[in-house]
């Protein structure tokens, strides 16, 4: 077995012993795509998206497994796996298709379709689009796609209308993303107000987000006068994930951060330690990055997760 296949074992196997339920995809059994199995494995893994740049926001790549120090509660941990290359990931989009969206979908959408463009050709992605309801964008029993085309028209599916059911887009997509085959996984949440019609609650998001491998990016295009914008909930899924919130302040802003967040996903690094068993709990991470002559390095990775006993 050479590197590059023990890497992708890694991704694909410690994510599933780290997060013990995952949920089976199958093609053949209707059954075994609606019923959970779950994964034991005496040894666990925790899998760790991180973004390193400098203070002027570029990207640093080329630095090797002696450049890191993970931190859980505190305490330094051996990093057992390390990974710098570009990968594929499981991707999901998440568009808003409120009411209060329909002056700004154009430019969304054109954003959303360059993102798709510049992002790893063999991503597995899929569209949900959301407004008082959660709606596939792909055709029935296609989970993921990889055809610009197909991806191009599952974001144009949706029609402006209704409320906004942020939490339960979220929580759809956390649950999509479980099914994909990539180790890496990715959400993308675009929206232009707070949640005013969803059945999940934030702090059920929030659960959810640290019992996963799944990074959020969020992107808040919120009208000064919206009584229901809620910034600080976007930016809470994406601190919690490692991932990073946006908020333009038009649509035309749309295009550059789209084309930040593919470049950040395809430059991260993957880093992976053995947790120390214990109570269940959630258990707060920091990693930090140094090397010779690049200055203060900014780290980017989830804040916290949730350790669950076998």
């Amino acid at each position: 077995m050479n590197r590059r296949t023990a890497i992708q074992g890694f991704l694909v196997a410690g994510a599933g012993c780290l997060f013990r339920r995952v949920f089976a995809q199958s093609e053949t059994s209707q059954q075994q795509e609606e019923e959970p199995f779950v994964l034991r494995s005496e040894v666990r893994l925790v899998l760790l998206d991180v973004s390193v740049t400098t203070r002027r926001g570029g990207f640093v790549s080329g630095l090797a497994k002696d450049n890191f120090t993970v931190l859980e509660n505190g305490r330094r941990q051996n990093i057992t796996v390390f990974d710098n290359e570009d990968r594929p990931v499981t991707v999901g989009i998440l568009v808003d298709e409120s009411r209060s969206m329909a002056p700004k979908r154009a430019d969304t959408l054109a954003a959303a379709e360059i993102f798709i463009a510049q992002s790893n050709s063999q991503d597995e992605t899929f569209v949900l689009n959301f407004n008082e309801r959660v709606t596939p964008g792909l055709p029935p029993g296609t989970l993921f796609s990889d055809d610009p085309v197909q991806l191009r028209s599952a974001l144009r599916r949706g029609v402006p209308e209704g409320k906004t059911a942020l939490n339960d887009a979220v929580v759809a997509g956390l649950k999509q993303l479980e099914l994909g085959k990539r180790g890496k996984k990715t959400l993308i949440v675009i929206s232009d107000g707070g949640d005013n019609a969803s059945v999940h609650t934030p702090r059920q998001v929030i659960d959810m987000a640290e019992r996963t491998i799944a990074t959020i990016y969020a992107i808040g295009l919120f009208d000064a006068d919206d009584p229901d914008r809620d910034p600080g909930l976007l930016r809470r899924f994406a601190n919690i994930s490692g991932g990073e919130a946006y908020f333009p302040q038009s649509p035309a802003e749309m295009t550059p951060i789209c084309k930040a967040i593919a470049k950040d996903i395809r430059s991260r690094y993957t880093i992976g330690y053995v947790p120390a068993a214990g109570v269940t709990s959630v258990r707060q991470i920091r990693v930090l990055a140094s090397a010779p002559g690049q200055g203060n390095l900014i780290t980017r990775t989830r804040s916290s997760y949730q350790y669950d006993q076998a």
